[in-house]
């Protein structure tokens, strides 16, 4: 695994061939205290399902994986934007595996999520599979209103059960108020720069995994530097953030892990 607090190199090309789909979800206060969502749009293998939660106030939407995607050479995007005021949950309805194309070329997986003053999001997908033989760039960038707050999680798994991963590389990147908050990447799999399996990198683990909280409360309260267990850190970041990485040998380990951290860190 490889990080970088600076910016990298320039992204992936658009790949030249395959599925072009996006998903497009915009949340709005309602007037009431709750959330409505007058854009809810799927393409392709996006299924877009409002579907119902513990919060009165909040819009929870699932995202329905209609057909095998992302193959290699596909170019999939979800796009959410949060009103002033909303409060919006987003998930998907079960793992997404990255699976090799006919021609070769990368996949990739898009997200972008824009939250405006006093806007929530809780982007919590399942995990993503990194199927042997695949090639895929995952982007998500995030543009944050200095009253916005956002749980972020991110989880990838290297491989199938017995089998090889394929080539998985990831970019996060995160704006608050106009200004970088958190920009990293990495990247595993068969063409990762050496290194990434060892004991800088996975140390063997197979599945790793982040998940970020942005809440104005932190600048008050901020969170300490702590590990949970041996294999996840907690990081306060330059900002009303914290961000808790966590490497573990399978899914369900991994998924302890971030749990926990949710239930700590996030309101």
């Amino acid at each position: 695994m490889t990080t970088a607090a600076a910016p990298p190199a320039a992204g992936p090309a658009v790949p030249a061939a395959g599925l072009r789909a996006t998903a497009r979800i915009r949340a709005v206060a309602d007037g009431r205290g709750g959330t409505a969502l007058p854009l809810l749009h799927g393409e392709g293998p996006f299924a877009l399902r409002r579907t119902r939660g513990s919060d009165p106030g909040e819009a929870r939407v699932t995202l329905v994986g209609a057909m095998s995607a992302p193959l290699g050479g596909d170019h999939l995007t979800v796009e959410a934007t949060a009103g002033p005021g909303a409060r919006l949950a987003l998930g998907t309805a079960a793992a997404t595996l990255a699976l090799p194309g006919r021609g070769g070329a990368p996949a990739l997986y898009e997200t972008t999520l824009t939250l405006d003053e006093g806007a929530a999001v809780r982007w919590l997908p399942e995990q993503l599979v990194s199927v042997k033989g695949s090639d895929l760039w995952v982007r998500t960038r995030v543009e944050l209103a200095p009253t916005a707050r956002l749980v972020l999680r991110e989880e990838q798994v290297l491989g199938r059960t017995g089998e090889p991963s394929g080539l998985l590389r990831s970019r996060l990147t995160v704006h608050r108020a106009g200004l970088p908050l958190l920009d990293q990447e990495l990247a595993c799999g068969p063409g990762a720069p050496g290194g990434w399996d060892g004991p800088a990198g996975l140390a063997g683990q197979r599945a790793l995994g982040q998940l970020l909280i942005v809440d104005p409360d932190f600048t008050a309260r901020p969170a300490a530097a702590a590990m949970l267990g041996e294999l996840a850190a907690v990081t306060p970041l330059a900002g009303p953030a914290v961000l808790v990485t966590a490497l573990a040998a399978d899914a369900l380990a991994l998924r302890a892990l971030l749990d926990e951290a949710v239930r700590t860190y996030a309101w």
